[in-house]
């Protein structure tokens, strides 16, 4: 029967991740760009919420939660099937197994994780990238990584059975996206301009600003949603999330004051996200103290890995996609592995090394390692085929004079 204080939690959680693309990432995003590539991305991320919506609920949604290939079916391990197809079968009556929720809402629930993913993306190629290529690798890209990645994952594919925790999209999302911004960076190259020690100034630090807070607030749909009911669950989950977002920003505030002198709005807000990121995948598992340790740790992590490595190993991830979301969702996996409790999770759950079950850990890090492996490869192969077929990088004249006049006609500002 219909839960209707399930269901109303659910809508407004809905809306919560929406908000985390448009306008979150779409501002935080933007703000970090220069300002002739500022409408670049926001296009990049308004074209991915239709077109991916409509590849969703044509088919992806059959793909990640179908049950056609689960009974016997060989392709069961990669996909769940086509019976859900344009939503086939899903009516008003129809719920979600015995969830109590609408079947339809939590099809758009998840619609909304599908559409995140590809756009965290966009942080690696900011600036250089051809919308036509841009276009065909992420449709591309959203129907044979992510759909098999959540399928795997969530949709009772071979993770979940293993005993994977991923509550909100470690794998799925940030390591899944995270990873494949990495290998779009090394092969599209660097930005003509591009100096290593020399980072690029945002445009509008504002916009930063309000593109984090606009996901940290989204955030709490994304985490505390994602166990499909109001109850003392979601209640921790958004606990911790926000213990770990606060915590990350701490430390990094910290490392800035003493590595640079002065705290920075930029790494601030960039430890948000980073905090946001690692707290996910452990956010129905962990309590209190797992989820501060998991933002002081991913915190430590991400800024060694934008400050350092980054130029260390001189690749141009443009906005740190790899930085943060890749390197955040490693780390919340694994830590999901050490810190996950059955205070939490309850006398029959799953709990983490911590607490004596080593187990925990190695099946995320089977799950982690499965992950990038897939996803590296699936990007490489689904890059050099839209390369050399239409082309993925703007010429150095469009580069030189921005990507918001000659791919879309417009400018930002008028001066």
């Amino acid at each position: 029967m219909l839960d209707t204080g399930n269901t109303a939690w659910l809508i407004v959680a809905t809306i919560l991740v929406l908000l985390m693309t448009l306008p979150g990432l779409a501002l935080f995003y933007g703000g970090l760009v220069r300002q002739k590539n500022f409408l670049s991305v926001i296009m990049q991320c308004i074209f991915i919420s239709g077109v991916v919506s409509i590849l969703w609920f044509s088919f992806g949604y059959s793909w990640v939660f179908g049950q056609g290939f689960m009974d016997g079916n060989p392709l069961g391990a990669i996909i769940g099937g086509f019976d859900k197809a344009f939503m086939h079968g899903i009516g008003t009556d129809s719920m979600y197994k015995d969830t109590g929720i609408p079947e339809a809402l939590f099809a758009l629930f998840q619609c909304m994780f599908a559409i995140i993913t590809p756009a965290l993306i966009i942080g690696a190629f900011a600036e250089r990238m051809k919308f036509g290529g841009y276009v065909l690798f992420i449709c591309l890209w959203t129907i044979v990584v992510y759909n098999p990645v959540a399928h795997w994952v969530w949709g009772d594919g071979w993770l979940m059975q293993l005993g994977a925790i991923d509550f909100a999209g470690g794998t799925v999302v940030h390591i899944n996206a995270g990873i494949s911004a990495l290998v779009i960076a090394l092969m599209l190259g660097k930005r003509s301009d591009y100096k290593h020690g020399r980072p690029t100034t945002p445009h509008n630090v504002p916009f930063v600003f309000m593109g984090a807070a606009f996901l940290w607030l989204g955030w709490f749909g994304f985490n505390a949603g994602s166990g499909l009911a109001a109850d003392g669950l979601a209640a921790n989950a958004f606990l911790v999330t926000h213990v770990a977002t606060a915590v990350a920003i701490t430390v990094w505030m910290l490392i800035d004051r003493i590595r640079n002198g002065k705290p920075t709005v930029v790494g601030a807000s960039t430890a948000a996200v980073a905090g946001l990121v690692a707290i996910t995948p452990a956010s129905g598992t962990v309590d209190f103290l797992g989820g501060a340790a998991i933002g002081g740790i991913s915190s430590l992590v991400c800024y060694f890995m934008v400050a350092v490595v980054k130029a260390r190993f001189k690749y141009d991830d443009s906005l740190d996609a790899f930085g943060v979301h890749g390197m955040g969702g490693i780390i919340g996996s694994i830590l999901t592995g050490v810190f996950a409790t059955r205070f939490i999770t309850g006398e029959n759950g799953q709990q983490g090394a911590l607490y004596g079950d080593w187990n925990q850990l190695w099946v995320q890090t089977v799950a982690t390692l499965f992950t990038i492996a897939y996803s590296a490869i699936l990007t490489a192969i689904l890059f050099f085929i839209v390369d050399k077929t239409i082309g993925m990088r703007v010429s150095r004249r469009v580069e030189e004079e921005g990507l918001d006049i000659y791919e879309h006609g417009e400018t930002a500002y008028n001066n």
